[in-house]
């Protein structure tokens, strides 16, 4: 069934103006004019088809259907609020749903949760592996991090985390075998994503054609060498998310602790 619109904004103007039986209060409280209240109290009296004040000798009067209405008003908001607060729960900062491309989980998301999660014992945290682009409108992850080129789903902005670059690395004094993922045409042995060709070459299995940013703690912790001179590439690790959810401090705090 189809719900008809509510004047929210002029039933809390109602409220106020119940409140105080003044319509100057309630518009200090409100912060506009008295005229603007007054404007607001008309038109919901004429959207609901009753008077909710007249004004006496001694200034302004509930009238009886007004007053009958307060009760169920007041309810109405304190449930607002309620729901307010459960989805503002859903936003603490121990909470946590993050996508991320496969093949980054182990090799980039781990090593910079680890901090994070030592700093919060009592966190809460689930990792979805990516395949693909993701569908925040099927997924309610907080953030995710994706492969390939900039995100263009209907109001997702992405972050990319640098220019990437592919490089061959291996581990020193490995065979040359040829380890590649979906990026890489005709390898030796062919691996469902770029972290598990990284894991064979940090094993002295083979030469695997991966991202910098992916390969970069390998390669600066000396588990592998590069082979070769690096070579450009379109796609790119992205940090996404539905553009309000920028705003929110949890997720600035997560980008500021994942991009340091």
């Amino acid at each position: 069934m189809r719900r008809s619109l509510l004047p929210l904004n002029a039933l809390r103007v109602f409220d106020a103006a119940a409140r105080s039986l003044s319509f100057t209060k309630a518009a200090d409280e409100l912060a506009v004019t008295p005229a603007a209240v007054g404007q607001q109290i008309r038109a919901l009296e004429e959207t609901l088809g009753v008077i909710l004040f007249r004004r006496t000798a001694r200034g302004l009067e509930l009238t009886p259907e007004a007053l009958r209405a307060l009760p169920h008003l007041r309810s109405g908001f304190s449930a607002f609020e309620e729901t307010v607060s459960a989805l503002r729960e859903g936003q603490g900062a121990a909470r946590l749903s993050l996508g991320c491309a496969r093949g980054a989980i182990r090799h980039w998301l781990l090593p910079r949760l680890t901090g994070w999660l030592e700093a919060h014992p009592e966190a809460s945290v689930q990792i979805i592996a990516l395949d693909g682009p993701v569908d925040f409108a099927q997924a309610n992850f907080d953030l995710a991090l994706s492969y390939g080129p900039a995100p263009d789903a209907e109001g997702v902005f992405g972050h990319k985390l640098a220019d990437e670059m592919l490089v061959t690395v291996r581990a020193p004094n490995a065979a040359s075998r040829a380890l590649g993922w979906r990026t890489m045409e005709g390898p030796a042995v062919a691996l469902p994503d770029a972290g598990q060709a990284l894991d064979w070459a940090i094993a002295g299995l083979g030469e695997a054609h991966v991202p910098l940013t992916l390969a970069a703690h390998a390669l600066a912790e000396g588990l592998v060498v590069e082979c070769g001179e690096p070579v450009p590439t379109d796609d790119a690790y992205w940090l996404c998310a539905p553009a309000p959810q920028w705003k929110s401090a949890k997720v600035k705090a997560l980008v500021q602790m994942l991009t340091e």
